[in-house]
């Protein structure tokens, strides 16, 4: 029997509706043997995730999705087994965007408001256990009814083309990645195909492994056969090792599961085996 893990999972310290806890319960559920919590842009779910995966049986691979920019186009790159040294410089890194971004939140509720959506921040934020992004005032549009679901609540109001959310400044790609290398981690190009086509993300691949990008998702809950196939060749061309996760956050995406994603995945995990052993070469 294969052993799989996932590789890419949110708790409720960002846009997911499973506390750190919950995870590793449905990690074993699921017959998974790692897991990683990669919430957006925080630590803070770390250490509730490594505690709870104390005497689980699931390995747990500690990590942060930095959101980063290229060409105008948001990219996502993980920082996979963040270590607990790492989380002061992590943190220290992230807070201008992170206040960025709360002021870009305001103003889009401000924005919704004025278009008739009663939204209240104060409340968004209390009721938030980490940071906030538009997955949160989704889930927020859907429970007081604006929306039926969080993908009708993208599609209506919350796409930068609806004219309501206006992005903050994200930090540059690759300047990320030679951050998450200068602290020992992995760094890995998270789902690379929704964001870019073929032809930009071969244009931003061959600085992005000069920058020290050590792997891409090639498995992923949305892809389909083609783009897993294309994930896999263009990954062995630029000499990245594969990596995959379901991009599992609860309720927020009810279709994804927990390990298996829409059913389609099944993470090996040598992959997590090969990134591990490329984290253990860089360090001193």
């Amino acid at each position: 029997m294969v052993k799989i893990c996932d590789l890419h999972t949110h708790s409720t310290y960002s846009d997911g509706t499973c506390t750190p806890a919950e995870l590793i319960r449905l990690a074993r559920e699921a017959n998974l043997e790692a897991l990683a919590l990669s919430d957006h842009n925080t630590v803070a779910g770390l250490p509730s995730f490594l505690a709870a995966a104390e005497g689980s049986g699931i390995e747990p691979v500690p990590s942060v999705e930095f959101s980063t920019e290229f060409q105008n186009k948001e990219l996502h790159i993980l920082a996979l087994y963040v270590q607990p040294e790492h989380y002061a410089p992590i943190n220290a890194r992230l807070q201008d965007f992170l206040d960025r971004k709360d002021q870009s939140n305001f103003d889009l509720v401000q924005r919704l408001k004025a278009a008739g959506v009663e939204l209240d921040y104060g409340t968004i934020r209390e009721k938030s256990a980490g940071n906030i992004n538009r997955a949160v005032i989704a889930a927020e549009m859907v429970e007081l009814g604006y929306c039926e679901s969080i993908k009708e609540a993208f599609s209506q109001w919350l796409s930068p083309k609806r004219g309501y959310y206006v992005p903050a400044t994200r930090p540059d790609a690759y300047e990320t990645i030679r951050f998450i290398k200068s602290i020992g981690a992995v760094a890995v190009l998270a789902h690379p195909f929704l964001s870019m086509d073929e032809s930009l993300l071969r244009a931003f691949l061959p600085e992005a492994v000069n920058a020290g990008l050590d792997g891409m998702e090639v498995y992923y809950s949305t892809y389909d056969e083609e783009q897993t196939r294309l994930a896999l060749e263009i990954a062995a061309e630029y000499g990245l090792l594969g990596s995959g996760g379901s991009d599992f956050h609860g309720q927020n995406k009810p279709d994804i599961s927990i390990g298996v994603g829409k059913g389609n995945l099944s993470i090996p995990l040598t992959l997590l085996q090969q990134l591990k052993s490329r984290r253990k070469n860089i360090l001193p």
